[in-house]
């Protein structure tokens, strides 16, 4: 199905169900103990419109990680427009790590049919970097960042976060590890 082509209303509703759908078979970790054709089914559409919006499984994939990384860039523009620099970076990486907590079965299940499509994920690291870079970047020139440190860093700490996922006291851990990262970006001269 191509991108460029508006859907009508019936079929855009019959797409977002299959795609909340997927969601909710991912974060249950059930992706693969289904036919793919049991997602329409679940969905409330027939088959061929499983197959005529998502032909493979990776598709769908595909169209739930994209629709994961739009809302979590969104989340950061929204957080710049309407929160102080600081504030709007503080709250973006800790709604990442609320965001990984409540998704982490769509994590595994996306990264391990992405594996072989590592172009699409680089995509959307590209995407959520750009947000991260802009939420850094105008932390540093209100004073509040320092400016010594890239937004690559801050994705490394929240890549490692997510990687870390299966410890046993994960989410104390992950939310300690965004308290030093927002320690270290502070700029020593905000406090003049």
């Amino acid at each position: 199905m191509t991108a460029d082509k508006p859907l009508r209303a019936d079929a855009r509703r019959k797409r977002e169900a299959l795609l909340a759908t997927a969601r909710e078979v991912f974060d249950a970790g059930d992706f693969f103990d289904l036919r793919f054709d049991d997602f329409a089914r679940l969905a409330g559409v027939g088959t061929g419109t499983l197959y005529r919006h998502f032909p493979t499984r990776e598709a769908l994939a595909e169209a739930v990680y994209h629709g994961e990384v739009a809302t979590l860039c969104d989340r950061a523009r929204q957080l710049q427009a309407t929160l102080p620099a600081a504030e709007a970076l503080a709250t973006f990486l800790r709604d990442m790590v609320d965001h990984i907590a409540a998704h982490q079965g769509l994590a595994r299940t996306l990264a391990t049919l992405m594996a072989t499509r590592s172009g699409a994920l680089a995509e959307g690291s590209r995407a959520l970097e750009q947000a991260v870079t802009d939420l850094v970047a105008a932390a540093v020139q209100d004073g509040t960042v320092r400016d010594d440190v890239d937004a690559g860093a801050v994705m490394m700490a929240l890549h490692g976060i997510g990687a870390a996922h299966d410890r046993p006291n994960w989410r104390a851990e992950a939310d300690a590890v965004i308290t030093l990262v927002l320690d270290g970006l502070h700029s020593p001269h905000a406090d003049r």
